[in-house]
């Protein structure tokens, strides 16, 4: 499973990165203006100073709402970088699109997935990645994990090539969860995939191993 940040800060893309574990980089307008990017220039910028952190895709979602807007937005992201992944939300204007971008050799991320039939249509548009949140699932006492076992279940049936982006992870136990049941990637907070690290034991070994080596030393 490929693991891609959730965010648009660069300190934690870097550190993500310095791990040698990031495959990847999603973002959205609520992660850009959470971090104080506005405007199609700084915009633009800000995406291209991530792909030059990582090595894999980086999705940019378009604001546009309309289908000619979103293929304008959509055409401008692409050309900025190779690695660019055009961003689109799983709406009909949104579907059009992606099958307008896929005819085109343009990637893209279908988001704010939701149920089976959104990610069938946006696999059928030809959609590189569809993003099933599950955090936003989990909130209204649904399934999210389940949402992306049924997805993966009906890709591979089908034999679709469009890769489930399990999205809205909030807690490590969600990585495992998306792992268990075949995601394809995970796009999470850094706190999530550090989360990864942590056990008990891990801790109360390597304390005990750092103690006998010092009595070894001081017995010198």
């Amino acid at each position: 499973m490929k693991f891609f940040i959730d965010t648009a800060n660069l300190d934690q893309i870097r550190e993500a990165n310095d791990m040698g574990v990031l495959d990847g980089v999603t973002t959205n307008p609520s992660l850009m203006a959470k971090e104080g990017i506005s405007g199609k220039e700084n915009c633009a910028k800000h995406y291209l100073t991530i792909c030059e952190i990582v090595d894999g895709d980086v999705s940019a979602e378009v604001i546009a709402t309309d289908y000619e807007g979103m293929i304008k937005e959509g055409m401008e992201l692409a050309a900025l970088h190779p690695q660019i992944v055009v961003k689109v939300p799983c709406t009909a204007e949104g579907i059009k699109a992606i099958r307008y971008f896929s005819e085109q050799g343009i990637r893209t991320n279908c988001t704010l997935i939701f149920t089976v039939g959104q990610a069938l249509l946006a696999a059928k548009a030809g959609a590189s990645y569809v993003s099933p949140f599950v955090g936003r699932l989990d909130d209204i006492a649904s399934d999210g994990i389940l949402l992306v076992e049924n997805i993966v279940k009906m890709f591979r049936y089908y034999c679709y090539d469009t890769e489930v982006l399990a999205a809205s992870i909030r807690h490590t136990q969600h990585i495992i969860q998306c792992l268990e049941v075949g995601a394809d990637v995970a796009t999470c907070p850094l706190s999530a995939i550090k989360g990864l690290l942590k056990h008990p034991l891990t801790d109360s070994g390597l304390k005990a191993f750092l103690e006998d080596h010092r009595r070894v030393n001081e017995g010198k």
